[in-house]
């Protein structure tokens, strides 16, 4: 008897749609601005089909923060895993935030940009917020120990920052200086390691 294994689960794809919707109406005009009503009529589904997979928004808004902090962490995964060693992967990551910084469309930072427009530290949004940059923290950290950073903790602080500040600079301002910035920021950090023996 062949015993036929089921498929891995799939999200539905009307739940699926909907969180596509909500994650380029979120990022482009925020949050707040968006409706329930924008993202049925934009995503092709019924009010029912809506609350059926969310129930409220603020559950999407949850999950769309969630979805993104995951397609972060795939990213840095990624570059990682195709890096030969933990120098090459801090550069790669700041060369892909400056790609990011350069994409038509671009609008800053997600997390900060929800950050924003959630200012209660309790909010489920600014959990998963807080979540994604302890979590960016730890991996920095982690690369910067690999090169033989004598700091890595306080290091990994001074990337990120420097990271938030291109973001912001490179929507609001100038952003190939946004861009400039951030790479000898980068520099300055990985010059101070000292590969271990």
């Amino acid at each position: 008897m062949v015993v036929e294994m089921a498929p891995p689960a799939q999200r539905a794809p009307a739940k699926g749609r909907i969180l596509e919707t909500a994650n380029v109406l979120f990022y482009e005009d925020g949050i707040r601005n968006v409706g329930v009503d924008r993202i049925i009529s934009a995503s092709a589904v019924t009010k029912a089909t809506f609350y059926k997979h969310y129930r409220a928004k603020d559950n999407l808004i949850v999950e769309y923060i969630t979805a993104r902090h995951q397609s972060v962490r795939a990213g840095v995964e990624a570059i990682i895993a195709s890096s030969p060693d933990a120098g090459s992967a801090l550069r790669q990551f700041i060369a892909s935030t400056i790609a990011e910084i350069d994409t038509p469309g671009f609008r800053g930072c997600p997390f900060i940009n929800a950050a924003a427009e959630f200012p209660d530290a309790g909010h489920p949004v600014r959990q998963v917020v807080t979540s994604h940059r302890e979590w960016y923290v730890d991996r920095l950290a982690g690369l910067l120990k690999d090169t033989g950073h004598p700091v890595p903790g306080d290091a990994a602080d001074e990337l990120l920052l420097a990271r938030d500040g291109a973001m912001a600079g490179g929507y609001a301002g100038d952003s190939i200086a946004a861009s400039a910035a951030l790479a000898r920021s980068a520099e300055r950090v990985l010059a101070e390691a000292h590969p271990p023996r």
